[in-house]
């Protein structure tokens, strides 16, 4: 998104008496330093090589029922059935066995609104890939910025989180959502679904301007004149693709050219919304247009219920640990959402900030809070795992554990709903991933210190 700049070396000082105004420059230079070496350092996964057995596991499919002392076969990254008769075993002769008897297999976690892979140090702006200039960016695609060597990919991953959508940030139009997994050499080994659809950042509907924050995503422009701009692309976006259907040989607008799978209705439009306005007037808008849409946020959903629920939108809920967002509000209000839209009838899934990538890693947790507030625990695991998959047009191959879907999995030694819950193997496609990132070398480092020092065994 950014173009990344390249500076040849400074001249070495030929003394020391540099003036003291040069010193705040000299530790922004050393905290680029440090940010461009935050690379993590972990190995990728190698192709799966032969099939796999997990034995005796219980198995968490989402889809179905929860199979105890159950046997998983997957082979080349797919998953080739399920079964509790022991039968798997017979059908190959060289699989690898393991022994998962007392353990939990679930199928990975999937955060739907992130920026994974496109920040590093908030407080370095090279190290930020996560917005282009101007307003309308609808030839650009998340997953082509993100940086396979985060540090924030294989801490996310440790807690089960195995994939996540990936979105371009500001502007009314800020770019396409991408859908990836969170192990790969590259970028591309990396994306599953390079456009899993157009984001837009809803305007601020009304006449009053909202306390805090920006006024959405149209520049301080009001709601009306921002909706007149998006439909204007889209129109615009609609006669160009006319023309080059009529007329092969009319010079390429990458801009235009990006919003043909909205325009032919093959992806959805998310829409960042998060007021009853701005809900209400983007279920108008994609009603009036004939596009499927996505709300990311959700905040008031619950006074959108019936409209949501009638029209089949899903929300993304971001995040349950936060404040009410009016004073009149119970404290657990945010607890209960879930509940209240599973009983009204609206398909949800839950999700964190794009913004706070950093802690996507506690996506579980997010869900998991709802549960002492009346939420069922299958309510909210499908939340974070078939329902998210369904947000991002991926069910079809992630979210569930069954025939023919991806082996992307993971296996724990009890509830991952719970912080004592360790993560003991995990695969993505069928591919073994490390487990290990900066946090367990740490962690590792300073308890052979404390050992050195005779204060642990």
């Amino acid at each position: 998104m950014r173009t990344q700049h390249s500076y040849e070396s400074a001249p070495a000082a030929r003394s020391v008496s540099l003036g003291i105004s040069l010193w705040p420059l000299l530790g922004a230079l050393i905290a680029t330093a440090s940010a461009a070496t935050a690379q993590d350092l972990v190995h990728k996964a190698a192709p799966q090589a032969r099939p796999i057995l997990l034995r005796g596991g219980t198995v968490h499919t989402v889809s179905g029922d929860v199979l105890e002392r159950a046997d998983l076969l997957f082979a080349e990254g797919v998953i080739q059935g399920i079964d509790v008769k022991g039968e798997l075993a017979s059908l190959v002769n060289n699989a690898d066995v393991i022994d998962v008897a007392g353990k939990h297999i679930y199928p990975g976690f999937i955060c739907v609104a992130s920026t994974l892979g496109l920040t590093e140090v908030e407080s370095v702006d090279m190290t930020l890939d996560t917005t282009e200039a101007g307003d309308v960016n609808s030839e650009v695609y998340a997953s082509v910025a993100v940086n396979p060597d985060s540090w924030w990919l294989p801490v996310t991953r440790r807690n089960g989180v195995l994939t996540a959508g990936v979105m371009p940030q500001r502007g009314l139009v800020p770019g396409h959502v991408s859908v990836i997994r969170l192990d790969g050499w590259t970028n591309e080994d990396m994306t599953i679904e390079r456009d899993a659809g157009l984001l837009v950042e809803w305007p601020f509907m009304g006449s009053a301007r909202p306390r805090f924050g920006r006024r959405g995503g149209a520049g301080g422009a009001s709601g009306e004149e921002a909706l007149a701009r998006l439909d204007a692309l889209l129109d615009s976006g609609a006669a160009y693709l006319s023309a080059r259907a009529a007329d092969p040989t009319l010079p390429v607008d990458l801009r235009l050219a990006g919003l043909s799978a909205t325009l032919r209705g093959e992806r959805p439009v998310f829409v960042s919304a998060t007021s009853r306005e701005q809900i209400e007037a983007a279920v108008a808008w994609s009603l009036r247009r004939g596009i499927q849409i996505v709300l990311i946020g959700g905040r008031d959903a619950l006074a959108c219920a019936d409209l949501l629920s009638r029209h089949e939108v899903m929300v993304a809920l971001t995040a349950a640990h936060r404040l009410p967002h009016r004073r009149d509000l119970a404290a657990a209000t945010t607890y209960e959402l879930p509940v209240a839209l599973e009983a009204a009838g609206v398909r949800w899934c839950m999700t964190l900030p794009a913004s706070a990538s950093s802690n996507a890693r506690n996506l579980p947790y997010e869900a998991a809070a709802c549960v002492p507030h009346g939420l069922s625990k299958a309510a909210a695991l499908r939340s974070v795992t078939l329902s998210a998959a369904e947000a991002l047009g991926v069910s079809a191959r992630l979210g569930s554990l069954q025939k023919g879907k991806a082996a992307t999995l993971f296996v724990a030694d009890g509830d991952p709903f719970e912080l004592s819950t360790q993560i003991e193997a995990a695969y993505i496609d069928g591919r073994r991933i490390a487990l290990s990132d900066k946090q367990t070398e740490l962690a590792a480092k300073y308890r052979e210190k404390y050992r050195q020092l005779g204060l642990t065994r």
